[in-house]
């Protein structure tokens, strides 16, 4: 009997200890396929579900849950809607990367929308420059999921298919690099086993292993880069403009515009290995579609676009031009002589003595720049001085052409756009100074010809003028009725405004 009542006393303690460890559990997911998804809730004097708070969490902010729950890294997250208001804890994500206790970052509220979360569970990426970046470890003791052990995996023991599925069970891209030690050496491996994964595999654990070793040397644990998950650009004229789409669990979805300026778009531009950001803006859809809110504090943070995302609803989205490269300055000469001169067989033509103007300009794509004129000869090869670009073009005037004046010129536009310096240079253009023009007929018209036809008719006004001043308020004769006939004035129309 005394035995009896002694274990009934043992159990009670037991189940008694084993509700205050529950009571004290701090982070929770529940309702999902495994502890390591499902709705968020936290426990500060009573469970209650978790809504973010403003502004909305990141997964880099999010990513503190599923490693307080010993679930590796986040994977990806969402809001569910609740048919009516709830009480809620509001947590807010500075709180959460500050590193402060996640109960601490609690505060009582309510909400229709309930956050959830779903870790990778049994892999984590560790000392990277991201979530998809680090030091490989393998959740090893599966028995007991609450109190879980990790370990790392040895270089020997991992390939390039093993690689894949561990990207692909993180949320992340196709493996990048693969190296030993790359983010710390961390404890030498000890109880590992050697992954033999196909590469189709949705989780590392999910591939058949052999026996596992007892340890490996130091500094060959795997070390593993994920690419980041797609950015692109669609429905533009190029790669480098359009509606940008970000791509998550294998999904692509547009960007709202979230208080981006330039210097943000610069980040998606370099990603896509584009030139800087040339414009920014934004378009309204017709209906309102499920998109990635990107916050720009996050991504100014130097965090990579999908850490920095946030699914939401809205008919906003970002459009985006980037510079895939400079455009090609044009590079033309005019002479005092020949106006602007054409084409020849052995290159343009200036008359010696004559002045030309040689005129750069290039397509507006940036505001500002400069151009700078290149002249290369038989016997020499400098650079003229640079001229600020006016309206996206400049001229270089030369008053007196000269032999020394004969070579190949180029333009070349030079401009700095978000903290990066640009150029791009003009084909060549030749150019020959003369004695003799070649060709003697333009030189006469414009010398000769054009000066006297500009004087005749000069004369004529003249002349015209004063005729008509002389013959004002007196009746024409019948020579003068005809001359003003041949003048185009009608003789009857004069006669009747005589006698009024």
């Amino acid at each position: 009997m005394d035995q009896l009542l002694l274990l009934l006393l043992l159990l009670s303690s037991g189940l008694q200890a084993e509700g205050e460890h529950n009571s004290t559990e701090p982070v929770r997911l529940v309702g999902g396929e495994s502890r390591c998804a499902g709705d968020l809730e936290v426990n500060r004097r009573g469970w209650r579900p978790v809504d973010h708070g403003d502004p909305p969490w990141t997964l880099k902010a999010a990513d503190a849950f599923c490693r307080e729950l010993d679930c590796g890294s986040v994977v990806s997250m969402g809001r569910r809607a609740e048919s009516s208001l709830k009480p809620v804890w509001k947590i807010r994500s500075e709180c959460v990367q500050s590193g402060s206790a996640l109960s601490d970052c609690a505060t009582s509220g309510s909400s229709n929308y309930i956050q959830n979360l779903t870790c990778s569970d049994s892999v984590r990426l560790l000392g990277g420059t991201g979530l998809c970046s680090g030091r490989l470890e393998v959740k090893s003791n599966q028995s007991n999921p609450s109190n879980p052990s990790w370990s790392s995996v040895c270089e020997a023991d991992f390939d390039q298919q093993d690689a894949q599925v561990v990207c692909r069970q993180l949320g992340c891209g196709a493996p990048s690099v693969l190296q030993g030690a790359l983010y710390g050496e961390g404890e030498a491996p000890m109880g590992t086993k050697e992954f033999q994964c196909g590469g189709h595999e949705s989780a590392l654990l999910d591939c058949s292993s052999a026996s596992e070793r007892n340890t490996c040397s130091p500094g060959t644990a795997v070390s593993l880069t994920c690419s980041e998950p797609g950015v692109k650009m669609v429905d533009g004229e190029s790669r480098c403009a359009g509606r940008l789409v970000v791509k998550h669990q294998g999904e692509w979805r547009p960007v709202e515009d979230y208080r981006w300026d330039l210097h943000t778009g610069q980040f998606a531009c370099r990603h896509l290995e584009c030139g800087p950001a040339v414009s920014l803006g934004w378009r309204v859809q017709s209906s309102v579609k499920l998109v990635w809110k990107i916050r720009s504090d996050c991504v100014h943070s130097g965090s990579p676009l999908r850490e920095c995302a946030e699914p939401v609803t809205s008919n906003y989205i970002v459009n985006l031009t980037c510079s895939d490269k400079l455009f090609q300055p044009n590079i033309s000469v005019s002479s005092s002589m020949y106006g602007v001169s054409g084409a020849q067989k052995q290159g343009f033509q200036v008359f010696r003595g004559s002045s030309f103007t040689i005129s750069c300009s290039i397509q507006p794509q940036y505001p500002g720049g400069s151009f700078q004129l290149n002249f290369t000869s038989i016997n020499s090869t400098h650079n003229y001085y640079s001229e600020p670009a006016v309206n996206h073009s400049a001229r270089f005037l030369f008053p007196v052409a000269e032999p020394a004046h004969q070579g190949s010129y180029s333009c070349v536009y030079h401009v700095s756009a978000v903290s990066q310096d640009f150029s791009s240079e003009s084909r060549l253009l030749s150019i020959t100074v003369t004695g003799v023009p070649s060709d003697p007929v333009p030189f006469i018209i414009r010398a000769v010809v054009l000066p006297l036809t500009q004087l005749l008719v000069l004369l004529v006004t003249i002349g015209l003028y004063f005729y008509c001043k002389a013959t004002r308020g007196r009746r024409p004769s019948r020579q003068e009725d005809i001359e003003l006939d041949y003048l185009g004035v009608p003789a009857e129309e004069e006669g009747a405004q005589g006698a009024e």
